[in-house]
Protein backbone atom coordinates (compact mmCIF):
# COMPACT_ATOMS: atom_id res chain seq x y z
CA UNK A 1 0.00 0.00 0.00
CA UNK A 2 2.80 2.38 0.95
CA UNK A 3 4.62 1.54 -2.29
CA UNK A 4 1.47 2.37 -4.27
CA UNK A 5 1.11 5.70 -2.45
CA UNK A 6 4.79 6.54 -3.07
CA UNK A 7 4.34 5.81 -6.78
CA UNK A 8 1.23 8.01 -6.97
CA UNK A 9 3.01 10.88 -5.21
CA UNK A 10 6.09 10.48 -7.42
CA UNK A 11 4.22 10.49 -10.72
CA UNK A 12 1.93 13.28 -9.49
CA UNK A 13 4.91 15.49 -8.72
CA UNK A 14 6.51 14.51 -12.01
CA UNK A 15 3.34 15.57 -13.87
CA UNK A 16 3.18 18.88 -12.03
CA UNK A 17 6.86 19.53 -12.71
CA UNK A 18 6.50 18.69 -16.41
CA UNK A 19 3.52 20.98 -16.78
CA UNK A 20 5.38 23.72 -14.93
CA UNK A 21 8.38 23.44 -17.25
CA UNK A 22 6.10 23.56 -20.30
CA UNK A 23 4.30 26.67 -19.03
CA UNK A 24 7.57 28.35 -18.08
CA UNK A 25 9.06 27.56 -21.50
CA UNK A 26 6.01 28.89 -23.30
CA UNK A 27 6.05 32.04 -21.19
CA UNK A 28 9.72 32.58 -21.96
CA UNK A 29 9.02 32.24 -25.67
CA UNK A 30 6.15 34.74 -25.53
CA UNK A 31 8.25 37.31 -23.69
CA UNK A 32 11.32 36.63 -25.78
CA UNK A 33 13.42 35.85 -22.72
CA UNK A 34 16.68 34.02 -23.34
CA UNK A 35 17.54 31.54 -20.59
CA UNK A 36 21.19 32.46 -20.47
CA UNK A 37 21.58 31.10 -16.96
CA UNK A 38 21.06 27.60 -18.32
CA UNK A 39 23.71 27.82 -21.02
CA UNK A 40 26.30 25.09 -20.70
CA UNK A 41 24.15 22.91 -18.47
CA UNK A 42 23.92 19.35 -19.74
CA UNK A 43 25.95 16.27 -20.56
CA UNK A 44 29.11 15.93 -22.63
CA UNK A 45 29.29 12.23 -23.38
CA UNK A 46 32.73 10.94 -22.47
CA UNK A 47 32.52 7.21 -23.11
CA UNK A 48 35.76 5.50 -22.15
CA UNK A 49 36.97 8.39 -20.00
CA UNK A 50 38.56 7.21 -16.76
CA UNK A 51 37.32 8.75 -13.53
CA UNK A 52 40.39 9.80 -11.52
CA UNK A 53 40.66 7.34 -8.67
CA UNK A 54 42.75 9.66 -6.52
CA UNK A 55 39.92 12.18 -6.03
CA UNK A 56 39.07 12.51 -2.35
CA UNK A 57 35.63 12.81 -0.76
CA UNK A 58 34.04 12.16 2.62
CA UNK A 59 31.64 9.30 3.25
CA UNK A 60 28.56 9.49 5.48
CA UNK A 61 30.70 9.01 8.60
CA UNK A 62 33.02 11.89 7.70
CA UNK A 63 35.88 9.57 6.82
CA UNK A 64 38.07 10.71 3.92
CA UNK A 65 37.94 8.26 1.04
CA UNK A 66 39.23 8.06 -2.51
CA UNK A 67 37.10 7.04 -5.47
CA UNK A 68 39.48 4.18 -6.23
CA UNK A 69 38.14 2.43 -3.12
CA UNK A 70 34.86 1.87 -4.96
CA UNK A 71 36.39 0.43 -8.13
CA UNK A 72 37.27 -3.25 -7.78
CA UNK A 73 37.82 -3.98 -11.52
CA UNK A 74 34.77 -6.26 -11.50
CA UNK A 75 31.52 -4.75 -10.26
CA UNK A 76 30.00 -1.93 -12.33
CA UNK A 77 29.18 1.36 -10.66
CA UNK A 78 25.98 3.37 -10.93
CA UNK A 79 26.90 7.02 -10.32
CA UNK A 80 24.20 9.55 -9.64
CA UNK A 81 25.22 13.15 -9.06
CA UNK A 82 22.75 15.17 -7.00
CA UNK A 83 22.57 17.78 -4.29
CA UNK A 84 20.41 16.96 -1.33
CA UNK A 85 19.00 20.45 -0.76
CA UNK A 86 17.64 20.56 -4.31
CA UNK A 87 14.04 21.89 -4.20
CA UNK A 88 12.61 19.21 -6.51
CA UNK A 89 14.57 17.39 -9.24
CA UNK A 90 17.12 15.58 -7.09
CA UNK A 91 14.46 14.32 -4.70
CA UNK A 92 12.50 12.92 -7.62
CA UNK A 93 15.67 11.34 -8.99
CA UNK A 94 16.52 9.73 -5.65
CA UNK A 95 13.00 8.37 -5.27
CA UNK A 96 13.12 7.13 -8.85
CA UNK A 97 16.46 5.35 -8.56
CA UNK A 98 15.39 3.78 -5.26
CA UNK A 99 12.27 2.35 -6.89
CA UNK A 100 14.41 0.97 -9.71
CA UNK A 101 16.90 -0.63 -7.32
CA UNK A 102 13.99 -2.23 -5.46
CA UNK A 103 12.72 -3.73 -8.70
CA UNK A 104 16.09 -5.31 -9.57
CA UNK A 105 16.84 -8.76 -8.23
CA UNK A 106 20.45 -7.64 -7.71
CA UNK A 107 21.71 -5.96 -4.54
CA UNK A 108 24.14 -3.03 -4.23
CA UNK A 109 27.42 -4.34 -2.90
CA UNK A 110 26.98 -7.75 -4.50
CA UNK A 111 26.48 -7.42 -8.26
CA UNK A 112 27.12 -3.67 -8.49
CA UNK A 113 27.97 -0.52 -6.52
CA UNK A 114 26.00 2.72 -6.22
CA UNK A 115 27.72 6.07 -5.67
CA UNK A 116 25.53 9.04 -4.80
CA UNK A 117 27.80 12.08 -4.87
CA UNK A 118 26.72 15.60 -3.98
CA UNK A 119 27.97 18.28 -6.38
CA UNK A 120 27.25 21.01 -3.83
CA UNK A 121 30.50 21.66 -1.90
CA UNK A 122 28.48 23.21 0.94
CA UNK A 123 26.80 19.94 1.82
CA UNK A 124 28.25 17.93 4.69
CA UNK A 125 28.64 14.28 5.68
CA UNK A 126 25.82 14.81 8.19
CA UNK A 127 23.42 15.60 5.34
CA UNK A 128 24.74 12.60 3.40
CA UNK A 129 24.16 10.35 6.42
CA UNK A 130 20.55 11.51 6.80
CA UNK A 131 19.88 10.91 3.11
CA UNK A 132 21.62 7.55 3.20
CA UNK A 133 19.51 6.36 6.13
CA UNK A 134 16.35 7.58 4.43
CA UNK A 135 16.89 5.87 1.10
CA UNK A 136 18.32 2.66 2.51
CA UNK A 137 15.20 2.37 4.63
CA UNK A 138 13.10 3.06 1.56
CA UNK A 139 15.06 0.47 -0.45
CA UNK A 140 14.52 -2.11 2.29
CA UNK A 141 17.14 -4.48 0.90
CA UNK A 142 19.34 -6.44 3.34
CA UNK A 143 23.10 -5.87 2.93
CA UNK A 144 22.57 -2.92 0.54
CA UNK A 145 24.26 -0.60 3.02
CA UNK A 146 27.57 -2.18 2.03
CA UNK A 147 27.12 -1.15 -1.59
CA UNK A 148 25.32 2.21 -1.63
CA UNK A 149 27.66 5.06 -0.71
CA UNK A 150 26.81 8.74 -0.17
CA UNK A 151 29.75 11.09 -0.63
CA UNK A 152 30.39 14.82 -0.19
CA UNK A 153 33.47 16.80 -1.10
CA UNK A 154 35.10 20.13 -1.80
CA UNK A 155 34.73 22.16 -4.99
CA UNK A 156 38.06 21.05 -6.47
CA UNK A 157 37.33 17.32 -6.28
CA UNK A 158 33.69 17.74 -7.27
CA UNK A 159 34.67 19.74 -10.35
CA UNK A 160 37.26 17.12 -11.32
CA UNK A 161 34.65 14.35 -11.07
CA UNK A 162 31.90 16.18 -12.95
CA UNK A 163 34.39 17.18 -15.64
CA UNK A 164 35.60 13.59 -16.03
CA UNK A 165 32.06 12.31 -16.70
CA UNK A 166 30.89 15.41 -18.62
CA UNK A 167 28.25 16.41 -16.06
CA UNK A 168 27.84 20.18 -16.38
CA UNK A 169 26.05 22.15 -13.65
CA UNK A 170 25.61 25.85 -13.01
CA UNK A 171 24.72 27.90 -9.95
CA UNK A 172 21.73 30.20 -10.59
CA UNK A 173 22.26 33.17 -8.31
CA UNK A 174 18.80 34.64 -8.88
CA UNK A 175 17.13 31.40 -7.76
CA UNK A 176 19.75 30.29 -5.26
CA UNK A 177 19.86 26.81 -6.73
CA UNK A 178 21.82 24.67 -9.18
CA UNK A 179 20.74 24.01 -12.74
CA UNK A 180 21.82 20.49 -13.61
CA UNK A 181 21.10 17.50 -15.85
CA UNK A 182 18.95 14.59 -14.71
CA UNK A 183 21.34 11.88 -15.86
CA UNK A 184 22.73 8.66 -14.43
CA UNK A 185 26.26 7.61 -15.32
CA UNK A 186 27.32 3.96 -15.50
CA UNK A 187 30.97 3.16 -14.87
CA UNK A 188 32.98 0.00 -15.37
CA UNK A 189 34.76 -1.73 -12.53
CA UNK A 190 37.93 0.19 -13.30
CA UNK A 191 36.18 3.56 -13.36
CA UNK A 192 35.64 4.06 -17.09
CA UNK A 193 32.52 5.83 -18.34
CA UNK A 194 30.36 3.19 -19.99
CA UNK A 195 26.88 4.63 -20.48
CA UNK A 196 24.49 7.53 -19.76
CA UNK A 197 20.76 7.30 -19.17
CA UNK A 198 18.73 10.49 -18.85
CA UNK A 199 15.61 10.99 -16.80
CA UNK A 200 14.38 10.93 -13.24
CA UNK A 201 13.06 7.36 -13.41
CA UNK A 202 15.47 4.65 -14.52
CA UNK A 203 13.72 1.86 -16.44
CA UNK A 204 14.53 -1.50 -14.86
CA UNK A 205 15.39 -3.21 -18.17
CA UNK A 206 17.72 -0.40 -19.27
CA UNK A 207 19.38 -0.30 -15.85
CA UNK A 208 20.06 -4.02 -15.91
CA UNK A 209 21.47 -3.88 -19.44
CA UNK A 210 23.62 -0.85 -18.64
CA UNK A 211 25.10 -2.66 -15.63
CA UNK A 212 25.80 -5.76 -17.73
CA UNK A 213 27.39 -3.58 -20.40
CA UNK A 214 29.51 -1.69 -17.85
CA UNK A 215 30.73 -4.99 -16.38
CA UNK A 216 31.64 -6.33 -19.84
CA UNK A 217 29.50 -9.35 -19.11
CA UNK A 218 30.98 -10.15 -15.69
CA UNK A 219 27.55 -9.78 -14.07
CA UNK A 220 24.29 -11.11 -15.39
CA UNK A 221 23.06 -14.34 -16.87
CA UNK A 222 23.72 -15.74 -20.38
CA UNK A 223 20.31 -14.35 -21.34
CA UNK A 224 21.48 -10.87 -20.25
CA UNK A 225 24.45 -11.20 -22.60
CA UNK A 226 22.18 -12.26 -25.45
CA UNK A 227 19.88 -9.29 -24.75
CA UNK A 228 22.86 -6.94 -24.70
CA UNK A 229 23.99 -8.32 -28.05
CA UNK A 230 20.53 -7.92 -29.56
CA UNK A 231 19.85 -4.46 -28.10
CA UNK A 232 22.18 -1.49 -28.32
CA UNK A 233 21.76 1.84 -26.52
CA UNK A 234 20.28 4.58 -28.69
CA UNK A 235 21.20 8.03 -27.28
CA UNK A 236 18.43 9.71 -29.25
CA UNK A 237 15.76 7.37 -27.91
CA UNK A 238 17.49 7.23 -24.48
CA UNK A 239 16.91 3.49 -24.28
CA UNK A 240 18.21 0.17 -25.54
CA UNK A 241 16.70 -0.62 -28.94
CA UNK A 242 16.88 -3.66 -31.18
CA UNK A 243 20.05 -3.89 -33.25
CA UNK A 244 18.81 -5.04 -36.65
CA UNK A 245 22.26 -6.13 -37.85
CA UNK A 246 22.97 -8.30 -34.81
CA UNK A 247 19.47 -9.74 -34.90
CA UNK A 248 19.98 -10.67 -38.55
CA UNK A 249 23.26 -12.38 -37.68
CA UNK A 250 21.58 -14.37 -34.93
CA UNK A 251 18.69 -15.28 -37.24
CA UNK A 252 21.14 -16.35 -39.94
CA UNK A 253 23.08 -18.46 -37.47
CA UNK A 254 19.93 -20.13 -36.19
CA UNK A 255 18.82 -20.79 -39.76
CA UNK A 256 22.13 -22.48 -40.56
CA UNK A 257 21.88 -24.57 -37.39
CA UNK A 258 18.29 -25.63 -38.11
CA UNK A 259 19.00 -26.44 -41.77
CA UNK A 260 22.16 -28.27 -40.82
CA UNK A 261 20.24 -30.30 -38.24
CA UNK A 262 17.52 -31.16 -40.76
CA UNK A 263 20.07 -32.19 -43.39
CA UNK A 264 21.87 -34.34 -40.85
CA UNK A 265 18.62 -36.11 -39.91
CA UNK A 266 17.74 -36.68 -43.58
CA UNK A 267 21.26 -37.94 -44.36
CA UNK A 268 21.21 -40.30 -41.41
CA UNK A 269 17.82 -41.75 -42.34
CA UNK A 270 18.88 -42.22 -45.95
CA UNK A 271 22.14 -43.82 -44.87
CA UNK A 272 20.27 -46.22 -42.61
CA UNK A 273 17.92 -47.16 -45.48
CA UNK A 274 20.85 -47.80 -47.85
CA UNK A 275 22.62 -49.93 -45.25
CA UNK A 276 19.44 -51.90 -44.67
CA UNK A 277 19.04 -52.54 -48.40
CA UNK A 278 22.66 -53.68 -48.67
CA UNK A 279 22.23 -56.00 -45.73
CA UNK A 280 19.12 -57.46 -47.29
CA UNK A 281 20.88 -57.95 -50.66
CA UNK A 282 23.90 -59.77 -49.26
CA UNK A 283 22.24 -61.72 -46.55
CA UNK A 284 22.55 -65.58 -46.88
CA UNK A 285 19.16 -67.29 -46.87
CA UNK A 286 18.64 -69.75 -44.06
CA UNK A 287 18.43 -73.47 -45.13
CA UNK A 288 14.97 -74.91 -45.03
CA UNK A 289 14.45 -77.90 -42.74
CA UNK A 290 13.06 -81.23 -44.06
Amino acid sequence: MHSFIHRCVFFGLLFIFTMGVAVESADAQRTGQHREEYEGVGIDRKHGEVVPGHLTFHDHTGKEVTLSEYFDDERPVLLNLVYHECPMLCGLMMNGVTETLRSLDWTPGEEYTVLTVSFNPEETPEIAREQRDRYLQQLDRPRADAGWHFLTGDAENIDALTDAVGFNVRWIESKQEFAHPTTYVFLSGDGRVSQYIHGMQLPERDTRQALVEASAGQVGSPMDLIMLYCFQFDPEANTYTADAFNLMKIASGLTVIVLGGMLYVFWRRENEQVNQQLNDSFSIPKPQSG
